[in-house]
């Protein structure tokens, strides 16, 4: 008996530092997406807007890949620091990934990369006209995860597209709180006919799979950013909505709030002020799930080809561009970004979940 009672409390031990340790893990995968999204144009290697720097002759190229680039001026423009943290660096030269080169008196001659090293093949430019940082003419870049088929980096690209789907998470979130919380708070406290119509709605709503009235949605609205954010919000108030209206039923008839009302102070007032801040645990439980069904429907509906248009870099364009991959060439080109999807989503459900569990009042 004695055993088995020092079994469960070992158990008991061993599952709490396992939640603890996981949370940690969550909260921090969470942060570094968080962090990296806002800063990527200042720690991807492809800085560029959109990291869309198309170079056919270096494309499909294996993870490690590594190749050397003239930069041949073309102007002098520069980014402040806020038009790179947004749209990326504006660059003052062109990049011409090269095979070989020679200096003679002040002309580089060189040869393009994939070009066959013959002399008819040698091409020359002028020293002055080259980018020359650190006294190198030459600039290396390596590819961590390889390139796309169109030659840009992956790697580049996959930091960036963690940028669209927590903007697809954020705002998302931010369209179906609002829109749920009005009409759950509505249905619930005045009840009636109003009650009526909203629920009749809700079933509506409900009824509808979510990926088809998504994909509904996105067909009326067009493809772009601001009406992904728009589709996908459209769709999720349901939940909020309904558990709102639940718990507004469940404390309306409380003591403290009939004694509000007999007051007289106005309905707008003990909605948001008496029964909103007593209802807000679950609603918070609800958004962080929806955070991470928003960011697996971005990538659905960008699989697809009904998300975000090309080149804006996102996970589900992605994989739809490289899932082939798998078996004949790069296969890190579809596994990494879908990795990035399943870890995203897992870390947001495990936070809802225990935020869940330590706001419980009867568990504790």
């Amino acid at each position: 008996m004695m055993s088995l009672d020092y079994y469960q409390i070992f158990r008991k031990i061993i599952n709490f530092f396992l939640s603890k340790i996981i949370l940690i893990i969550s909260f921090s995968i969470i942060s570094i997406f968080f962090f990296v999204s806002i800063f990527a144009y200042y720690l991807i290697p492809q800085n560029t807007n959109m990291s869309n720097e198309i170079e056919l002759s270096i494309a499909k190229m294996p993870p490690g890949f590594s190749v050397d680039y003239l930069h041949i001026r073309t102007s002098n423009q520069e980014s402040n620091f806020f038009e790179k943290l947004l749209f990326g660096e504006k660059l003052n030269y062109k990049k011409t990934p090269i095979s070989h080169h020679y200096i003679k008196n002040d002309t580089i001659f060189f040869v393009e990369f994939q070009d066959i090293f013959e002399e008819k093949n040698f091409r020359k430019i002028p020293r002055n006209e080259l980018v020359i940082k650190n006294n190198k003419i030459t600039h290396s870049q390596k590819f961590v995860l390889g390139t796309d088929k169109f030659g840009r980096d992956l790697l580049s690209r996959i930091i960036l597209g963690s940028r669209l789907s927590l903007s697809v998470g954020f705002f998302s979130v931010i369209i179906s709180l609002f829109i749920g919380l009005i009409l759950g708070l509505i249905a619930g406290y005045f009840g009636g006919k109003i009650d009526f119509i909203i629920q009749w709605l809700i079933n509506v709503m409900w009824s509808i799979p979510t990926l088809l009235l998504v994909i509904s949605i996105s067909l009326v609205l067009g493809k772009g950013f601001w009406q992904l954010f728009l589709a996908i919000g459209l769709t999720m108030w349901v939940e909020v909505a309904r558990v709102t209206r639940g718990e507004v039923l469940k404390i309306k008839p409380q003591p403290y709030i009939v004694a509000i009302k007999s007051l007289g102070y106005s309905n707008v007032r003990i909605i948001f002020k008496h029964i909103l801040p007593n209802i807000i645990n679950p609603i918070i439980v609800i958004c962080t799930a929806n955070f991470a069904t928003a960011i697996l429907l971005e990538s659905g509906l960008s699989f697809l080809g009904l998300g975000v248009q090309p080149p804006t870099p996102s996970w589900g364009s992605i994989i739809k561009n490289h899932y082939l991959f798998i078996l004949i060439d790069n296969p890190f080109s579809a596994i990494f970004p879908g990795f990035c999807i399943v870890l995203l989503v897992l870390s947001f459900m495990y936070l809802g979940n225990f935020y869940r569990d330590f706001s419980d009042v009867k568990k504790q």
